[in-house]
């Protein structure tokens, strides 16, 4: 029956073609990352002129994700992903293109990385916001699940290894025109979603409301429910004042910048010089064990979609996060393959368990014509602080032990996580706001003729 329950959203029609696109789309995000490398060395290029393109990529999604934000909540979510995905489209067949005549150059791909992380920048947020529209609010757990089960798989696995051995077999050429396919079958199925998609509320539309947060689930109107025209400075403030007076949602913010400025660097720029240093391995040792991590998390997210909600769900995110982080702050003392591989695998599922129901709590907890914004500032936030964890890293390993920055890493996170379970009253605020099925019901009070207490206006999600 668990099995069954993470497949039950495979029964709307509108989700089995937008899950398709995606699979098809993730999986040539994970070809072009290795198609990618190795066209920027087919051009003579070295790290410097690698990290010049990486870099653009990570410049147009950082750029514009508040941007994307403001757009689902403004554009037809579903015009909107079609829109990028056929825009990927574009890019890729014309990189194609140039590829195979020989006419491709540096700029070129520096060029098609920054739009392609422009395109990044409005999908995941129309994305984000799209799923409510086409889903049951019970199937929305399963849906995220089912995204960090195929996520890793697909592009973290599949696409990489099947460009590498493309790449090895014919050129980087073919490679990038394999991505291109990927995307013009992904825009091919996304035109089969529905029309009924087109329906969702444009900013400022009054909504009735599945957030569980008061009267935010309104917003303002024009007379006879017409949406009011407002700029995109005022609605990035709207986003932003209902993150601030959100407890549960500012407080899961300031932890995850905190862990991906404490985490992120550590795991990727210092975990190699643990290989090299303390296990005596090499790149291919690196590359399992960052495969290691990516499977706990697929499993874990499998695992969390297949059954329900959690009653405590802002408990269970917030620990699993935290008690996930526990096992980093050993890294820098362990010379065993297997019990750093077991640490990882660790990290990895307990943060899928999160990052499950932390995309569920989005899309059922955050008025709906907000979705997109606050969806984008999730992503803002943590895109922010990657580069500068990533920046500290190196210079901080010259001047402290490594295996002093993991401790450190590892004991700050579950400390915080616990600040934030406390300081948002998470305990209290998941048990004033039920999102299972079934509650427990609450007995009617008896009759009485006291006027009826104020404080029974809360009991309402």
């Amino acid at each position: 029956m668990a099995t069954l329950r993470a497949l039950r959203p495979f029964a709307h029609r509108e989700y089995r073609v937008l899950i398709a696109a995606l699979a098809i789309s993730i999986f040539g995000s994970g070809m072009w990352a290795v198609a990618m490398v190795y066209q920027v060395i087919h051009l003579g290029g070295g790290p410097l002129e690698l990290s010049l393109v990486a870099t653009a990529a990570s410049v147009g999604l950082v750029a514009f994700v508040l941007a994307g934000g403001i757009a689902a909540d403004r554009v037809p979510q579903r015009l909107l992903i079609i829109a990028v995905e056929g825009t990927n489209l574009a890019v890729i067949g014309a990189i194609s293109l140039l590829a195979m005549t020989g006419a491709l150059q540096l700029w070129h791909l520096a060029l098609g990385a920054f739009v392609l992380g422009v395109g990044a920048a409005f999908f995941f947020p129309a994305y984000s916001a799209i799923l409510p529209r086409i889903l049951p609010a019970d199937d929305l757990l399963a849906a995220n699940g089912m995204e960090g089960t195929m996520r890793p798989i697909l592009q973290q696995a599949a696409g990489p290894a099947v460009a590498g051995v493309v790449v090895a077999a014919l050129s980087p050429a073919w490679a990038v025109t394999g991505v291109s396919a990927c995307h013009l079958l992904a825009f091919i199925i996304l035109n089969f979603l529905g029309r009924h998609a087109l329906d969702a509320p444009p900013n400022g539309a009054v909504d009735g409301g599945a957030s569980g947060d008061g009267g935010a689930s309104r917003a303002s109107g024009g007379a006879g429910g017409k949406p009011a025209k407002t700029s995109f400075f005022h609605d990035l403030r709207e986003g932003v004042a209902y993150t601030v007076r959100t407890p549960w949602l500012l407080w899961t913010l300031i932890w995850a910048c905190l862990s991906v400025l404490f985490l992120i660097g550590p795991i990727e720029v210092l975990i190699p010089f643990v290989v090299r240093d303390q296990l005596g391995g090499d790149s291919r040792m690196f590359g399992f064990l960052l495969a290691v991590m990516g499977v706990g998390g697929a499993a874990a997210s499998l695992a969390t979609a297949s059954f329900k909600l959690p009653r405590r769900y802002l408990s269970v995110m917030i620990v699993s996060w935290g008690v996930g982080t526990l096992p980093l702050a050993a890294v820098g003392i362990m010379d065993n393959f297997w019990v750093l591989a077991a640490a990882l695998f660790i990290f990895g599922a307990t943060g899928g368990v999160g990052m499950v129901i932390w995309g569920t709590l989005l899309q059922r907890r955050v008025p709906p014509h907000l979705l997109g914004r606050v969806s984008s500032l999730d992503f803002f936030v943590s895109l922010a602080l990657m580069p500068v964890s990533m920046a500290l890293s190196g210079p901080a390993a010259a001047v402290v032990p490594i295996w002093l920055i993991f401790l450190g890493a590892g004991l700050v996170c579950p400390i915080m996580a616990v600040v934030a379970l406390f300081a948002a009253r998470m305990t209290t605020d998941e048990i004033e706001n039920p999102l299972d099925s079934n509650p427990v019901p609450v007995p009617a009070p008896a009759p009485s003729d006291e006027p009826e207490d104020e404080s029974a206006a809360r009991s309402r999600d």
